[in-house]
């Protein structure tokens, strides 16, 4: 009986939403790293972006709550919302250290470490489109193989900038310790993509 009822498909739509906002979101963040010019004002678009992505994640939950059939696990839906939600959460606290901290001069590292981000939440757009209809699941599956060989690039990139900033820092703590805490919250965004990526697979191959 229960296949025969209609379902709700409008979480589609906000995963889409949200996972196309993230990928701006990213874009900014790599903007900002790149040329270390405008900071506060490119922290303050990525927050902005970070409160929409925030909004669109209450709006996913509260129709979770009011839902009766809903296309995927409703375990999934939840699991999958917070997790993309957690990756601009970072993109956020990592764009606003900089700015507090009054950053300008960007080494390499944080450079690379957006690059890769930037790239995860594109796949990370395609494999959330591909869940509406399950018809290519194999492209869906590749974009998380994607994600999770870029969030193993981000883990190369994290253990070589900390090691450099022990090297060449030494005798630094103050920035050593800030440039620490902003490099490991760019890892944990790509750490929580690779939980996106998971998830989708988890769903496409029960789905599929």
């Amino acid at each position: 009986m229960f296949r025969l009822l209609p379902r709700e498909t409008r979480f589609f739509d906000l995963f889409e939403q949200h996972a196309a906002l993230t990928v701006v979101g990213c874009k900014e963040f790599l903007s900002l790293v790149s040329t270390g010019a405008n900071v506060p004002a490119k922290a303050l678009r990525i927050k902005e972006i970070e409160e929409e992505t925030d909004q669109i994640t209450h709006q996913c939950v509260e129709a979770l709550h009011k839902t009766f059939i809903t296309p995927i696990e409703r375990d999934d839906i939840h699991r999958l919302i917070t997790r993309m939600d957690d990756v601009m959460d970072f993109v956020e606290a990592a764009s606003e250290r900089i700015a507090l901290y009054e950053i300008t001069e960007m080494p390499s590292e944080v450079k690379d470490l957006a690059d890769v981000l930037m790239r995860a939440a594109v796949e990370i757009a395609h494999a959330v489109a591909g869940l509406r209809d399950m018809k290519h699941a194999s492209k869906v599956l590749q974009a998380c193989v994607d994600v999770n060989r870029l969030e193993n690039e981000a883990d190369a990139i994290l253990r070589r900038a900390v090691a450099r900033l022990f090297k060449e820092h030494k005798d630094d703590p103050i920035h050593v310790i800030k440039w620490k805490e902003i490099y490991e919250t760019l890892e944990t965004a790509t750490d929580r993509c690779e939980d996106v990526a998971n998830i989708i697979e988890g769903v496409v191959l029960e789905n599929a």
